[in-house]
């Protein structure tokens, strides 16, 4: 439970310093790097930061959405190069990490089927995604063809979903997350939390 509770309180920090770049700058570079790792090793989704800037200016939400797709889909061949050259070093203690090594073979299963499929849906879904892209990479399960048009496809829609609801409902949402921001936070690292479980029991 310990081991639980500190886990919560990590996920909790790094979602607060990412949010915090909303107030730098140099945010929009943020947000592109926050996508970029992400695909393939950071836990928290950059929708955390492309939420707090949209918030502020829901008339740009669309720009960044474009910025997050383009972070993620550059983010997933650095997986793809995680999972092809440096998988016994580098991509074993990631999936290590999220408790889901031991899954590894039913994610190759699922590209075998359909690898466009497993690819779009990891991308618009709270599954994370970096299990995703370093598995196309090993053995080149994946080619790179599938790899970004998946990659494309699935983190646009998740992302521009994202926008487009902060563009019309940009001054309500922001007052609802003002009333509501505790709660909204301790949701979020539920869900973020499920979205690892989920990748863990349900495939």
């Amino acid at each position: 439970m310990n081991i639980f509770k500190n886990f919560i309180k990590i996920l909790h920090s790094l979602k607060v310093w990412v949010e915090n770049f909303a107030l730098k700058p140099y945010a929009l570079h943020a947000l592109f790097w926050i996508a970029f790792i992400e695909a393939s090793f950071f836990p928290i989704p950059p929708d955390v930061l492309l939420i707090a800037l949209a918030v502020e200016a829901p008339k740009k939400s669309f720009k960044f959405a474009l910025i997050c797709t383009l972070g993620s889909v550059i983010g997933a061949y650095l997986g793809y190069v995680i999972g092809y050259s440096f998988f016994e070093i580098i991509g074993k203690p990631i999936l290590n990490f999220y408790g889901i090594l031991e899954k590894f073979q039913m994610v190759l299963t699922l590209y075998q089927q359909n690898g466009f499929w497993a690819l779009l849906i990891a991308g618009f879904t709270p599954i994370p995604y970096k299990v995703f892209t370093i598995a196309a990479g090993f053995n080149q399960t994946i080619d790179l063809l599938t790899l970004t048009l998946g990659s494309f496809i699935g983190r646009a829609s998740r992302f521009f979903l994202v926008g487009g609801l902060l563009y019309i409902f940009g001054p309500q949402i922001k007052n609802f997350i003002d009333k509501y921001f505790d709660k909204l936070s301790i949701a979020f690292v539920v869900l973020l939390i499920l979205g690892f479980v989920a990748i863990k029991w349900l495939i």
